[in-house]
């Protein structure tokens, strides 16, 4: 029997941690670019059906049975349908059909191995993370959640609030209380949306602004999310390279206490045999290799298409690094080029 995950705009840290737990001898990920639209753009299916093409030799020739393939071309025929990000992923084994649409670029590829590549879902978990976006004015409020470019209403939550007969500070203070309510519950950073006055004056008695990313100026309380996404995304971009700078900063504190490793091949073992707690890693880093027969070492590889070999073996020791209780943060290339591309900080 196979498993079927929602359709979703772009992948949840759930779809990511069900990816990553299944293990099969054939696990297929196709990965492509695609154009942001309505409907995907015939250059895109193109792209995708050669992929798909790519994939079912390869499984021909590692004695897949063909409904592996069968299943795939679905798959693509699925995602010609639909609507298209900044990518588009398929993922098919024996136990599950999945396609998932990604708010960030990728390297258009085919991966055969015994896990899915899911690299790419972190990272786009990484450049988008859940957000809260608080639209503030004289009167109203209401909270959003935002994810892999769409911002909805939470399931549960107090908002929207209006004013009664508490208008002013005391409606803010009210505004504030329940967004202290619903962060405790559901921790995110956080973009304030509003006039500059209303914000300011929320700014400066709200309790809760501990991980506030930025403000978006203006009175968009009821403007649509067409309007506000990529609003929000700009200031997540200007937050997000803080974060980076935040990785780097954390980077050089620990390499003073000697908790630092750095490069692929060290990195690797120490994530098997240490405890991980930060892996710093360019975004375009990858490299195809052979597992030592105990999995502690790498034998870098050319021909990436034999079994035998890892399609990514970043892929993999980002995976790691999360199953053992770490944490990614992406970071971009050229940032890392006299550490290897890659640094794991050990707890």
């Amino acid at each position: 029997m196979t498993a079927t995950l929602p359709r979703a705009t772009g992948p949840t840290p759930e779809q990511v941690v069900l990816l990553q737990s299944l293990r099969d001898d054939l696990c297929v990920s196709l990965l492509a670019s695609t154009t942001p639209a309505p409907r995907m753009a015939d250059a895109d299916a193109r792209t995708l059906q050669r992929l798909a093409a790519d994939a079912r030799v390869r499984l021909a020739r590692d004695g897949a049975p063909p409904e592996l393939a069968d299943a795939l071309e679905a798959l693509v025929a699925e995602a010609r349908t639909g609507p298209t990000g900044a990518a588009v992923a398929l993922f098919v084994n024996r136990a599950l059909r999945q396609v998932v649409r990604l708010p960030v670029r990728v390297a258009d590829r085919v991966v055969v191995d015994p896990t899915f590549a899911t690299r790419d879902l972190v990272r786009a978990l990484h450049r988008i993370p859940r957000h809260l976006v608080l639209l503030l004015s004289e009167r109203e409020a209401r909270l959003l959640e935002g994810g892999a470019g769409t911002l909805r209403p939470p399931a549960r939550s107090p908002f929207p609030l209006t004013a009664d007969d508490d208008a002013g500070d005391a409606f803010l203070r009210r505004v504030d209380r329940a967004l202290g309510t619903f962060l405790r519950l559901h921790p995110a950073p956080l973009v304030l949306v509003g006039g500059h006055r209303v914000v300011g004056r929320f700014r400066r008695l709200s309790h809760n602004t501990g991980r506030l990313a930025g403000t978006v100026p203006g009175n968009l309380t009821t403007a649509p999310a067409t309007v506000l996404v990529p609003r929000v995304r700009a200031v997540l971009d200007g937050y997000l390279l803080s974060r980076q700078d935040e990785a780097l900063a954390h980077l050089d504190h620990r390499r003073s206490r000697n908790a630092v490793v750095e490069g692929i091949d060290a990195a690797w073992l120490a994530a098997r045999r240490e405890r991980p707690e930060m892996l710093a890693v360019e975004e375009g880093f990858t490299l195809a290799a052979r597992l030592s027969p105990d999995g502690d070492f790498l034998v870098p590889a050319e021909d990436v298409e034999h079994p035998d070999v890892v399609d990514d073996v970043v892929d993999e020791l980002v995976e790691t690094v999360l199953l053992r209780g770490g944490w990614v943060a992406f970071v971009e290339d050229g940032t890392l080029a006299g550490a290897g591309r890659v640094a794991l900080t050990l707890r």
